[in-house]
């Protein structure tokens, strides 16, 4: 075909699509597909039915097994219900370090031969800490369960917890710390955390203060995994390409021997109401030329009922990007900032709720009157609209089905329900759930959960240009970063 024929075949196609969409309108088709109100949300199973096997051990162990042929892939996790916020302030950051230990040698094999023998298979294994749990996890070929098994067994029930390599993860903790205090959003976090949780482990970063990890040593990792690790706090979830009976023998033949052991006490509750009342507060930096701020106060659990609504509602705030009312305020009309953000921090005792963002110096008033004429409209001044409600929930389901794409993901969607003690159904009928709430329900709860009169606004860059500017909110206080 020349390329005069090749001209004429592309200018026939246009006049046809052209043509298609003259007609299309005609017919009265004329809104567009994002026009239109979102189809409604339907509750259906998440994992199908048969798949998914429960069993718990004689010694208290639950296990959990997801079947997944598709793939010669295995995923072996096993999780502790608790983490780091059942830590006492004093050793914050020892949760982290315990996880990297763990990482370090098992049973006969010190830090390098162990990671030998999973490179050897081609596999993985990572040893993380979160506030509410810790997870020790192997993945890999199906073919090689049994070496999966036995090093993922060796690391939860004899990790060795060496002295030198105690003194590595120590100094690489310090250093992880040391180099986030180059970063303006870190140092605005810690700040407001301090504000709000001054004698509570929340008010440290979940991998600790210098002070506190500087004092922590192999024997401090040792006693945490002895009151942490124990069978009845503990879940075994098993997915991917493998027959039910085998891998519930080969749990019993690795753990079934685990003793059994007192399960350790829950994080601690932080204040019930913090602050009691508006503070202002200045983290010194003066060699920013863009401030950080966040807004701030106590939220909810994790196993809150109200965390439904409450999340749709905070959808509308600023917790679904550019649809967000504060994205709109701030960015698109305003032009002060190039992002903002608001959340709840579901843990299992209520986290903060937090609203942040930045701009430039001359700004942050402008930036921080509009976010609290925001926060206040939501409570009450403006609250969300049935329409506004119905876009939060076509987010919020969406969000829901992108965050199960994998067998995995669903797994420990399962998990999280098990260490929140949350029925087993929640993800099968999430999407009902999220239909029900109604706009009286939303409007209630922004009442009770949202209190821009008593927040925290705790605002990081140069104090001597910004107590100018954020006196007129109240007695401002300076501290350092």
């Amino acid at each position: 075909m020349n390329r005069e024929s090749i001209r004429g075949e592309i200018v026939m196609r246009i006049a046809l699509s052209l043509v298609a969409m003259l007609l299309w309108a005609a017919c009265g088709h004329h809104q567009p597909a994002w026009e239109k109100p979102p189809p409604r949300a339907r509750a259906t199973p998440v994992v199908a039915p048969g798949a998914l096997h429960r069993a718990t051990l004689e010694n208290g162990l639950t296990v959990l097994i997801l079947e997944d042929h598709r793939l010669p892939r295995v995923a072996l996790d096993l999780t502790v219900r608790r983490g780091a916020g059942a830590v006492k302030p004093d050793q914050a950051g020892l949760a982290a370090f315990t996880a990297e230990l763990m990482n370090r040698g098992a049973g006969d094999s010190n830090a390098m031969e162990l990671a030998e023998r999973v490179d050897d298979l081609g596999a993985g294994l990572a040893v993380v800490a979160g506030w509410d749990a810790m997870d020790v996890g192997v993945s890999g070929l199906s073919g090689d369960l049994g070496p999966l098994f036995e090093i993922l067994s060796e690391v939860v029930l004899s990790p060795r917890f060496e002295a030198g390599e105690a003194q590595k993860a120590r100094s690489e903790q310090l250093a992880g710390l040391a180099a986030n205090r180059d970063d303006p959003a870190s140092l605005a976090r810690q700040a407001a955390m301090r504000v709000l949780y001054p004698d509570h482990r929340y008010g440290a970063p979940l991998e600790g203060a210098p002070k506190s990890v500087k004092g922590l040593r192999a024997q401090d990792a040792r006693s945490l995994h002895a009151r942490y690790f124990v069978p009845g706090n503990a879940i075994l979830s098993v997915v991917g390409d493998v027959q039910v009976q085998d891998v519930l023998d080969r749990a019993r033949s690795a753990f079934g021997e685990w003793p059994k052991g007192d399960v350790p006490a829950q994080t601690p509750a932080p204040p019930a109401v913090t602050p009691g009342q508006r503070r202002i507060v200045i983290a010194d930096a003066p060699d920013l030329v863009q401030s950080r701020i966040l807004i701030g106060h106590e939220g909810i659990a994790r196993a809150d009922d109200r965390r439904l609504p409450a999340s749709l509602v905070n959808a509308t705030l600023g917790g679904s990007g550019f649809s967000s009312r504060m994205m709109k305020n701030l960015r698109s009309d305003a032009g002060l900032t190039y992002g903002v953000r608001s959340g709840f921090a579901l843990r299992r005792q209520p986290g903060p709720f937090l609203v942040s963002t930045f701009t430039r110096v001359p700004e942050t008033r402008r930036a921080v009157d509009l976010l609290l004429v925001d926060l206040e409209a939501i409570h009450g001044a403006d609250p969300q609209s049935a329409e506004e409600l119905a876009k939060a929930k076509s987010y919020t389901v969406g969000q829901f089905g992108l965050g199960l794409e994998t067998s995995e993901a669903v797994m420990s969607s399962l998990v999280d329900l098990s260490v929140y003690e949350l029925p087993d159904d929640s993800l099968d009928t999430f999407r009902g759930r999220v239909e029900a709430v109604d706009v009286e329900e939303a409007r209630t709860v922004s009442k009770a959960l949202i209190h821009p009169d008593r927040a925290a606004i705790v605002v990081l860059g140069p104090a001597e240009a910004l107590r100018p500017q954020l006196e007129g909110l109240g007695t401002v206080e300076v501290i350092q970063p």
